[in-house]
């Protein structure tokens, strides 16, 4: 797997596991963000943010595995970290709006490291899950009409 060179998925994933994760606020530091990582369901959620479309499980699964293996990121029990390492080469990226860092990424990935190979595995009941997760934030809430928010504040 590793000597295939990296893929767009790869630097998709990497690049929503950091906006996700915090460590792509350039004054944000490590001891401020989460120190339990993030989960899945957010990682598919600022995907679909950045490309419109909610990554496939294999595009998950091979883009984890090669970016764990290559040190930028790690995953214990679901939870979702980028690495110093990942911290690092994202920081040293040129600027770029929004619309190029994934190909940016990509490029950046080609010239630094290359890609690792990782046993991670993601179960598809898992992703399955997580998908689930993240199609229920995006269905509209039901508005409340005042009354309805004055009877629940009004004690019984």
């Amino acid at each position: 797997m590793g000597a295939e060179g990296w893929r767009w998925q790869d630097s998709w994933i990497f690049v929503s596991l950091v906006i996700a994760g915090g460590a792509g606020r350039h004054r944000r530091s490590a001891a401020t963000r989460r120190p339990e990582g993030i989960r899945l369901t957010d990682v598919l959620a600022t995907a679909d943010h950045l490309n419109r479309s909610i990554p496939e499980r294999d595009d998950v699964l091979g883009a984890v595995r090669r970016l764990a293996g290559a040190g930028l990121v790690t995953v214990t029990d679901g939870w979702f970290r980028v690495t110093t390492a990942g911290e690092q080469l994202w920081r040293s990226r040129p600027s770029s709006g929004m619309g190029t860092t994934v190909d940016t990424v990509q490029k950046l990935l080609n010239r630094r490291c290359q890609p690792g190979d990782t046993d991670w595995t993601l179960d598809e009941d898992e992703y399955g899950i997580a998908v689930q997760e993240y199609i229920v934030r995006l269905l509209p809430r039901p508005r409340r009409s005042p009354e309805t928010a004055q009877e629940r504040a009004e004690p019984s």
